[in-house]
């Protein structure tokens, strides 16, 4: 299983590149990221807890490393990501309690590293 730490890695290397490459594709997906992504009627922890969620159920190891790591930077406790984890669990199923795996490494390793 590979390590919540190198696929952020990974993921900041493959967009830097995809953003060289695909700049009218990516620029963007990238404005709406920011938009979304923007405190509105919900704050910052809980739309990262939601996208901890959808990344579970939609089983992208990336997107789990890449949403627990900002959940966990927005304030989120360790339990309410673990919380975000069996509502995916429970919309997703047995898939989706796999990929919690993941999330639960992710939690240990960057709550080992602050």
């Amino acid at each position: 299983m590979e390590e919540p730490k190198q696929l952020l890695r990974d993921i900041g290397k493959n967009l830097v590149e995809l953003q060289k490459q695909y700049p009218k594709q990516m620029q963007p997906f990238s404005s709406f990221l920011k938009s979304v992504e923007e405190k509105g009627a919900l704050d910052t922890k809980t739309k990262e807890l939601i996208s901890v969620s959808l990344s579970i159920a939609t089983r992208c190891k990336w997107c789990i490393a890449f949403h627990v790591k900002n959940a966990l930077d927005a304030g989120a406790a360790s339990d309410e990501v673990m919380e975000a984890c069996f509502v995916a669990v429970l919309m997703a199923g047995g898939p989706a309690l796999m990929y919690t795996q993941l999330a639960v490494k992710a939690i240990e390793e960057f709550k080992r590293s602050d």
